[in-house]
């Protein structure tokens, strides 16, 4: 999957921009399966019809969910990368560790990817977002550390310290973050090295 194939969301009805505004918050609140189109069109005072006629189906607007979460947390996270100082690849541990007012239940994607079949086409969007983070962490580091450090294996770490700390913000909050964004600075620097590069 690539950015071109998430769905368009731009010029959705005002009934389906609802609909999708109250999916979104029931299905990161309350989980995926929890949450059936009755109660997303009670909530959202718009008819089942409307969720049908945009979406096509409950996992229609799964899709669509999990693809306008990635833009929107994606926009946060080229603003704070756009404006931080070298080396910049720490900027993608605090935009994890900030407090955007929904994320205090972890990581929406992997909590989607926990509750969805194998082959669902939700799958499809959140392996479009962890590559997404990873790549951008490879960039990243190839900005700041010398050419003969293998940045492969070191955006590979990062991008594990930055998961595993915020999949577990339900259980440690944001100090976790913080632990790693430190380790993380630490193997920037030269001061640390990935198990298996030295």
């Amino acid at each position: 999957m690539s950015a071109t194939d998430l769905p368009d969301l731009t010029n959705l009805t005002p009934g389906a921009q609802r609909i999708l505004d109250v999916g979104s918050v029931l299905f990161y609140e309350k989980g995926i399966h929890a949450v059936g189109v009755d109660t997303i069109a009670s909530e959202s005072g718009v008819t089942k019809p409307v969720l049908y006629t945009n979406f096509g189906s409950k996992d229609g607007l799964v899709v669509a969910y999990l693809a306008n979460r990635h833009r929107w947390w994606w926009g946060l996270l080229e603003e704070e990368v756009a404006r931080a100082p070298s080396p910049r690849a720490l900027a993608v541990f605090d935009v994890y560790a900030a407090d955007h007012g929904n994320s205090h239940r972890g990581c929406a994607f992997l909590n989607a990817a926990a509750e969805l079949p194998a082959d669902h086409p939700g799958h499809g969007v959140i392996r479009y977002h962890k590559h997404a983070v990873y790549a951008l962490l490879d960039e990243l580091v190839r900005e700041d550390v010398p050419a003969d450090v293998d940045h492969e294996a070191l955006a590979n770490h990062l991008f594990l310290l930055v998961e595993g700390a915020f999949a577990h913000r339900p259980v440690y909050g944001t100090g976790l973050v913080a632990q790693a964004r430190g380790m993380a600075a630490e193997l920037l620097a030269g001061r640390s090295a990935p198990p298996g590069t030295r």
